[in-house]
């Protein structure tokens, strides 16, 4: 809190909490407001109501704001009036993301230095922690070595950027390190990090958090309240501002009844991805409640929150109550700590009891899911929530090949679904044709959180491997779990062996594959697939599937539980009825059923009842905390200022190169160029950089110019903390569908030369002409990843503006806070419908935007023009907005001390 306690305006509500004869805490009590209101609210909504009596300075947070939040209902206001402040306990970051935002706090305090300010100011005001879990890649599979190799690569490549955060880990204040190796940010925030109630300076109150990564919504399956945003926002929260947010309007996902015996947490999470989607709750908030969740696991419900970017929404919550309890002490935490929680949310009426004696809280829209409904299946080939089942695999895909192209369909000709190719693999023939799996990976924080799918993928492979079935060799297998915890119980139960024995060793702990950190496909592979132009399969246990993320080659990609993809890998290709095919022939010559080695639920329970322990938690997560060698051998450079040198792969960004101390004027847009005239659900994946660095792209000849060889470029993820290559490498997707171009890729039209060349070359033409430049769009522009380098990247290449149908939710605040314009094509309207082919100049009056969500017009070169809403959602975005962007705004707060 920013006063002393004296001047708090909700002193009154102060509590205390008796925990032992000699021990006590205060609290601010949400049952001491005596307001009928309280009781109906959906518990996340109870949340915001507690931090922003808690935080009430009657400056950033007032008591109007506190009085919005306790008159929500469940017809929630919609518009700007519904702005609330929110400051979360905490901020988690991940590498990928969190190197950039330490990059840019460096860089800050080399601002507040050149402004005569304090550079040991900008620093974070809450805890911060930071898993390094992106970094690490699939060079090495299906071998006992491959764990150490890997992580020996790791190493090599990202010693640079390990160094820097090792730095920042001893240079910032608040901030904790997890170094590489430990496991995924999700799982290791879900059995680690996560507090659920903190005790600061004798005052207790729940855990929440942001982090810089979408699936940051993971963790309200275990009854905290946290979702991802942008890393600009992030950055501004440690820095103490807080999230501007609409009251958000709340749907309740009644679950009811059990899952069946051949269910899995996977099938439930498809699911309900597909139900919400189709629902429609982008922007909201989604909380479960009804008898079903009473039945569901922490690992189940996990898995159900960390796709809440999938089915588009805010976060799906799940109050605490006697599951999440139970999950602390399996995962070992401390008993007392534990009974002060359960104390602390039994005396805020935030513990959720499944007896009937509660009322459900009042809800926006309710939809109900029976649990028992629920079948096999997965999801793709190109989105999380084009769930198929199981049954329909084999009709699916071969439709899919025939489909026109588009989500679910790659536009071949009857005649070419049939082509094969034939290659020579480790002294053997093989053939693949269209739905060969080439991948198949137990990945991802997703599912390898849950026991549950992990004993079942490794009966599964005992079972086959009793039967003598084998996975065909130059299938890319591997096995890659977010916590060393996930180890211990495989070697402890024997299971182990058996995944080894289908090729799935361990390549890591770190979000590999689903991340597109896949690794290269051996060569006589990648060569039958392009000769032969295949449509060939990648099967995954993770949560994204966009075109291009996974690997490259692999055009269609599916989402499945561990069961399932190691019955993918047996089957060795996608186009497979598992009702009435074999899944393989046995040594003993006769057909085997998948239904012939499904593993048994009981016998799944049994065995993780058997060897999952709580001492197994708290060992591993001991030795994360001592780190390990090569992370303690890394030696790093001291001081409150970062020493910049010479790196490729951390420099000094231009952000705040030209910034003073006041804000700049506003320039109107005069005769923009369009940059890329894009269609609908463009997400952050062909936005951001991502994956490989193409040896023929901008980031390629950049790296070879300083001299650095093509073995050693290392992906675009391991480089964001070099803002060259990360601007280079922005819509460098091989995937991305630019309507100004000729074909599919990273290309545009520079308008006025009629030429075509790679997006950054166009953007760096026009910078040089001095056009300002503006990108058009269909819906849900920005879905997928938080990634601020979709944002920051788009800046540095000089565009001004937006204009979408829709933007996702993360990605339109993140432009907002890098100072570009959201603009909203008017319901009914869009670029196709108005006519526009980006080949036009477009002026538009920025500096008369003066209120959020205000109409603006655009001004087209032809002589037309038409009105389009400012997403500009909230007076606090506007402040960023005519400062530059967030950071410029925090900036000189800080310098005007």
């Amino acid at each position: 809190m920013n006063q002393s306690r004296g001047d708090h305006p909700f002193l009154h509500l102060v509590d205390t909490l008796s925990l032992s004869d000699d021990e006590s805490l205060n609290f601010f009590s949400l049952p001491k407001l005596n307001d009928d209101r309280l009781s109906t609210l959906p518990y996340s909504i109870r949340f915001l109501l507690e931090s922003a009596i808690r935080n009430c300075d009657q400056h950033e947070v007032t008591t109007q704001h506190v009085q919005q939040i306790l008159e929500w209902t469940p017809q929630a206001a919609t518009d700007a009036s519904s702005e609330i402040p929110f400051k979360p306990a905490r901020v988690l970051l991940q590498d990928y993301t969190g190197i950039p935002s330490l990059v840019d706090l460096a860089a800050m305090r080399d601002t507040m230095h050149r402004l005569n300010g304090d550079p040991k100011q900008i620093n974070p005001l809450v805890p911060v922690d930071l898993v390094i879990d992106h970094s690490v890649q699939v060079d090495y599979s299906r071998a006992s070595d491959s764990l150490e190799k890997n992580q020996a690569m790791e190493y090599q490549r990202n010693a640079e950027r390990f160094s820097f955060l090792k730095w920042g880990a001893q240079a910032f204040k608040n901030l904790q390190i997890i170094p590489p190796g430990s496991g995924i940010v999700h799982q290791i925030n879900l059995e680690y990090l996560a507090r659920l109630c903190f005790n600061t300076s004798g005052m207790a109150y729940p855990d929440s958090l942001v982090g810089t990564d979408s699936h940051t919504t993971m963790i309200c399956g275990l009854g905290v309240v946290g979702w991802g945003v942008g890393g600009i926002e992030a950055e501004a929260v440690m820095l103490g501002q807080p999230i501007s947010m609409k009251l958000p309007e709340v749907i309740g996902c009644k679950l009811i009844g059990t899952l069946s015996s051949v269910a899995t947490a996977t099938d439930l999470v498809l699911t309900v991805t597909e139900l919400l989607r189709k629902l429609g709750v982008v922007g909201k908030f989604v909380e479960f409640f009804g008898s079903g969740c009473a039945c569901l696991s922490v690992a189940d419900r996990a898995t159900i929150s960390n796709m809440s970017p999938e089915y588009g929404a805010t976060m799906g919550y799940f109050p605490v109550d006697h599951q999440t309890l139970n999950y602390l002490r399996q995962t070992g935490r401390d008993e007392k700590k534990v009974a002060m929680i359960e104390k602390y949310f039994r005396a805020q009426g935030l513990l959720r009891v499944y007896d009937g004696t509660q009322a459900d809280p009042l809800y926006s829209d309710v939809v109900t899911l029976d649990l028992s409904n629920v079948t096999p299946c997965i999801a793709g080939p190109k989105r999380p929530q084009d769930r198929i089942p199981l049954i329909n695999i084999k009709s699916d895909f071969l439709s899919c090949l025939i489909n026109k192209i588009g989500f679910k369909g790659f536009g071949l000709q009857l005649a070419d679904t049939k082509r094969k190719a034939t290659f020579n693999y480790e002294g053997s023939s093989y053939t693949i044709s269209h739905g060969s799996v080439v991948i198949a990976s137990i990945t991802s924080c997703t599912n390898t959180s849950n026991p549950g799918v992990m004993l079942g993928a490794a009966l599964l492979a005992k079972n086959a491997l009793a039967k003598g079935l084998k996975v065909l060799p130059y299938i890319k297998t591997s096995l890659s779990p977010g916590s060393g915890v996930v180890v211990d119980y495989l070697n402890s139960s024997g299971l182990m062996k058996s995944l080894e024995g289908l090729g799935f060793f361990l390549a890591g702990f770190g979000c590999m594959t689903c991340i597109g950190n896949s690794g290269d496909l051996d060569t006589a592979v990648s060569k039958a697939i392009q000769n032969s132009d295949l449509v060939v399969a990648a099967v995954l246990s993770g949560n994204r599937n966009f075109e291009g993320r996974v690997h490259p080659l692999t055009r269609a990609n599916f989402l499945a539980s561990p069961p399932l993809c190691v019955a993918f890998a047996l089957a060795g290709r996608i186009d497979i009825d598992f009702e009435v095919e074999p899944i393989g022939i046995g040594s003993d010559g006769n057909p085997v059923h998948l239904r012939d080695i499904w593993p048994n639920k009981s016998d799944i329970e049994s065995i993780e009842n058997l060897h999952l322990k709580p001492l197994q938690f708290s060992a591993c997560y001991k030795a994360v905390s001592i780190g390990n060698q090569r992370w303690n051998d890394l030696k790093v450079p001291e001081g409150v200022m970062y020493s910049w040198g010479n790196s490729s792969y951390i420099i000094n960004p231009p952000f705040f190169d030209d910034m003073q101390i006041e804000p700049p004027q506003i320039n109107n847009l005069e005769n923009a160029h369009c940059l890329l005239n894009l269609g609908n659900s463009v997400t952050t994946d062909h936005i951001s950089p991502a994956g490989k660095i193409a040896a023929s792209s901008p980031a390629a000849k950049y790296l070879l110019d300083k001299g650095i060889s093509i073995k050693d470029f290392n992906s675009y993820g391991a480089r964001r903390g070099n803002s060259d290559i990360m601007t280079r490498g922005t819509f460098a997707n091989i995937r991305l569908v630019n309507k100004m171009a000729s074909k599919t890729g990273p290309l545009t039209l520079h308008v006025p030369t009629s030429q075509e060349m790679s997006v950054f070359d166009a953007a760096d033409f026009y910078k040089r002409q001095g056009f300002d430049l503006i990108i058009l769009a269909g819906e849900e522009y920005g879905s997928g990843s938080s990634r601020d380098w979709a944002a920051k990247g788009p800046f540095l290449m000089g565009v001004k503006a937006v204009i979408a149908e829709s933007f996702e939710r993360i990605h339109r605040s993140n432009l907002v806070g890098m100072g570009i314009l959201p603009l909203q094509f008017k319901r009914g309207e869009s670029a196709d419908k108005l006519k526009l082919t980006g080949k036009e100049q477009y002026s538009i009056a920025i500096s008369e935007i003066a209120t959020p969500g205000c109409n603006v017009t655009v001004k087209v070169s032809d002589g037309r023009q038409f009105e389009v809403l400012c997403r500009v959602d909230t007076e606090v975005e506007l402040a960023y907005f005519k400062n530059g962007g967030i950071l410029q705004y925090v900036l000189r707060k800080f310098l005007k001390k």
